[in-house]
């Protein structure tokens, strides 16, 4: 990171940061180049490694990116504002954001009881509430993690 000033290195201030944001952004390659995907997603952290949860339909060009080539970057931003110092030089306009960058590993979730379990993280980062899923829920949906040591976060004010 080039803003060494502007980096949170405190895991609980890390964590803050993704507790706020709920659009994830996940870059893959496949055969036609770079596809970037917006996606709600839930999270864990243990024992150093952050895990990303999401779902998506059970096929598509995301899905077989995934399986091809599981290594991918992800980004989340949140709290973005423009602002400016004197509003008549545009030199001094700048934006304020929190944000996380890393790179992970994808892993297919195919059993019901963690798939359930993953469906349940994303539907409580997203909504606040826990749910139940039942088999036939978990059947006709993809789900998969991100789990990254690879990742840092910035903040600017």
């Amino acid at each position: 990171m080039r803003r060494k000033d502007r980096q949170l290195t405190e895991i609980s201030d890390i964590l803050n940061v993704a507790k706020q944001c709920k659009i994830c952004r996940l870059a893959m390659m496949d055969e036609q180049g770079l596809y970037l995907v917006p996606m709600n997603f839930g999270y864990t952290y243990e024992q150093g490694m952050l895990q990303l949860y999401f779902h998506s339909a059970a096929e598509g060009r995301k899905i077989d990116a995934l399986k091809k080539t599981p290594r991918v970057c992800f980004e989340m931003d949140c709290d973005a504002a423009v602002y400016a110092k004197d509003e008549h030089n545009p030199c001094t306009y700048s934006c304020r954001f929190l944000s996380i960058i890393g790179n992970g590993m994808v892993e297919f979730i195919l059993d019901h009881e963690k798939k359930a379990q993953a469906l349940n993280t994303i539907m409580q980062h997203q909504t606040g509430r826990s749910f139940s899923f039942s088999e036939e829920m978990t059947k006709c949906v993809a789900v998969f993690k991100v789990t990254s040591s690879d990742f840092c976060a910035k903040r600017h004010e």
